[in-house]
């Protein structure tokens, strides 16, 4: 079977049965009539269940059958067909039971359903079971050498055809676009033709498509734009709808603890209903249409972005700022789970899709930690107020104070809220390497630069144990302020050299600038001295081990 049957526009062809026995026995009181065309009574003999509506018809008011008024001739459908040897008449016949049964007009629409859609279901309902009834009851009355099932399936195939040719003349709207399609590419050939009963017989006549490849191809390309459109803007509306409660300050919705928001979901399922879509017509106008629609994501990803700096920028008044803050950080992991799984992209997803997702984070993140960032500026301070007495003192109330504000963001998803601790992390390095840089300790003598490497070395230990306790895994910073302790201890210029060159593979990032205002801590070293030191950054190892920035985040005055 096809991968959607005409189940999903339409009731299965066979739900329904012929009308009821006593119309039947009515009809045997009535004359026999002659001729090929009136053979068709054949078709309902022996099929019909006592309360049951034809499975030809739509669910609701039983159609009326021409060919219920015209039970079999017993004993005389062969000798009449022998008698028929005019090819002209035989011809005529077979296209006015196809006429006949195709066009009879069909049962009021069901609701919500298209007259096109309505007309083309009774078509194919009833070609389907009168070939079925050709197969089980009139091929056997007929000589082997009268193939009488491709006679009535030319037929029936020919006027089905001759129906949506006419039909794409016209200019369709959605809807009966896609219906036409789905018919001519999944339903006909697969629901009808292939079904288990006709199979066999129909795959010897080779009756081809409904329509020619040029027309089909122009109605893909057309379903294909009336898609894309569509799928644009249902998405459009679907962010300014969340745009609103935005600016409106409703709350988020919480869904296991966490800051919630629908528009990832509303947004998958809109552009995986366009590939569902096109996957019912054929799998090839799926994997087309997939294509197209990632390209729509990525554009919606960036309206989406553009619409939540807006909102940081405009809406900080707002009661339940923070919480749409988290919510739509949040929303990036639906995004991303349902870009991996449901459209079954590689892990390693392209740039279009995720930097839009990377901002969106990282600018929620940043409105987050403004203010604790704001509360320990003048806790770093302190470091080269006091001329670096009592670091450990001073380190202990930054991170008394990041610990205190840890729970604010609890209502991220964990693994968002391990990334916060990252950031907060190379915030607490960073700021801690900027007050080292600022020039204003000098140390002379070798003791003084054993007593603030083992504080900074006391200090980096601190940072690492609490950031890591609170899921931090930024394991490439462990490095940089113990070895910056380990530059400032040791005396020798060549061994301080090597260590430099070390420094530099792990933080490629590490400048001259800012190997300078290290050294000026070292008030024992010759100008020559820290020249040479710094000349060893003019050499290049090749070998970095991270190529995240560090030092490219702190200014050198």
């Amino acid at each position: 079977m096809s991968e959607a049957s005409s189940e999903d526009l339409v009731p299965p062809l066979e739900a329904q049965a012929a009308p009821d026995r006593d119309g039947e026995e009515a009809t045997k009181k009535k004359k026999r009539p002659k001729g090929l065309a009136n053979m068709f009574s054949v078709f309902t003999k022996g099929r019909k269940k006592k309360g049951q509506p034809s499975s030809a018809e739509p669910e609701g008011h039983p159609e009326s059958h021409p060919e219920s008024s015209h039970p079999l001739p017993t004993g005389r459908l062969g000798p009449q067909a022998g008698r028929d040897g005019d090819q002209s008449r035989r011809g005529l016949g077979r296209a006015a039971v196809a006429e006949e049964r195709l066009c009879a007009q069909p049962a009021a629409a069901a609701e919500g359903r298209s007259e096109a859609e309505r007309i083309f279901l009774h078509m194919g309902r009833t070609m389907k079971e009168d070939l079925e009834a050709v197969v089980e009851r009139l091929k056997p009355l007929f000589p082997a050498e009268v193939d009488v099932v491709a006679v009535y399936a030319e037929s029936y195939h020919e006027h089905f055809a001759a129906q949506l040719a006419a039909m794409a003349q016209f200019e369709l709207c959605e809807r009966d676009t896609y219906m036409l399609l789905v018919w001519v590419q999944n339903l006909y050939p697969n629901d009808i033709i292939n079904s288990p009963k006709l199979a066999g017989e129909l795959q010897r006549v080779q009756l081809g498509s409904l329509l020619p490849p040029r027309q089909i191809r122009l109605l893909e390309a057309t379903f294909l734009s009336n898609e894309v459109a569509s799928v644009k803007e249902l998405m459009a509306r679907a962010l300014e709808l969340e745009s609103q409660r935005w600016a409106q300050d409703e709350a988020p919705q919480k869904l296991d603890g966490h800051c919630h928001s629908e528009l990832a979901i509303d947004i998958i399922q809109i552009i995986s209903q366009g590939q569902v879509k096109a996957e019912s017509i054929t799998l090839d106008l799926g994997v087309q249409i997939k294509q197209v629609l990632l390209l729509e994501l990525a554009a919606f990803l960036r309206s989406y972005q553009r619409a939540f700096d807006e909102f940081l920028e405009r809406c900080r008044q707002l009661r339940n700022y923070r919480a749409n803050v988290i919510a739509n950080i949040n929303n990036c992991l639906s995004f991303r789970i349902s870009m991996e799984q449901q459209w079954q992209t590689p892990q390693d997803l392209p740039g279009h899709l995720l930097g839009p997702l990377s901002e969106l984070k990282s600018h929620g993140f940043d409105t987050l930690l403004q203010r604790l960032f704001g509360d320990l500026k003048p806790l770093f301070k302190r470091f080269t107020q006091t001329r670096w007495v009592a670091p450990a003192q001073t380190l202990e109330e930054i991170i008394s104070t990041v610990a205190e504000r840890l729970p604010e963001f609890s209502e991220l998803h964990d693994c968002f809220r391990e990334e916060l601790v990252e950031v907060i992390h190379l915030h607490l390095v960073k700021e801690y390497v900027i007050r080292l840089s600022k020039r204003s300790l000098v140390l002379k003598t070798a003791e003084q630069q054993q007593q603030l490497a083992e504080h900074i070395l006391a200090n980096a230990d601190a940072i690492q144990r609490f950031c890591s306790q609170n899921g931090s895994s930024a394991t490439w910073l462990h490095h940089a302020l113990p070895k910056l302790a380990e530059i400032i201890r040791l005396q020798d210029p060549s061994a301080i050299k090597i260590e430099v060159a070390t420094y530099a593979t792990w933080y490629p990032d590490f400048s001259k600038g800012h190997l300078s205002a290290i050294l000026a801590i070292k008030g024992n070293l010759s100008s020559s001295e820290v020249k040479s030191i710094r000349s060893i950054l003019d050499v290049s190892t090749g070998m970095h081990r991270s190529s995240k920035p560090l030092f490219s985040l702190i200014k050198i005055g």
